[in-house]
């Protein structure tokens, strides 16, 4: 359990230095604003990594990926098959 806490604490230390790294060096400030917003999004989705780790969403969400790239790469598949063949049948005879 603290091997957990420490491991979690421990990104969030690497990603707020690696945040303010980014910021520092940025040249303009026109889009400060833009890279601010998207660091606090991935700031939210780090700070409820153990929530959704409790209420097993971790699962769910590998099971709907799993499932969307199984779909795909079947599709990608199917199309290939379909590219042999027509290459097989040039005129569709």
């Amino acid at each position: 359990m603290f091997d957990y806490v420490y491991e979690w604490l421990k990104n969030l230390v690497f990603y707020m230095i690696l945040v303010t790294a980014v910021m520092q060096v940025i040249p303009g400030r026109g889009y400060e604003k833009y890279i601010r917003f998207f660091c606090g999004l991935i700031l939210v989705i780090l700070l409820t990594t153990p929530l959704f780790s409790l209420m097993g969403a971790k699962e769910h969400f590998k099971e709907l990926y799993d499932g969307a790239e199984y779909e795909r790469m079947q599709r990608e598949m199917e199309e290939a098959a379909d590219y042999i063949e027509s290459l097989k049948n040039p005129f569709g005879e």
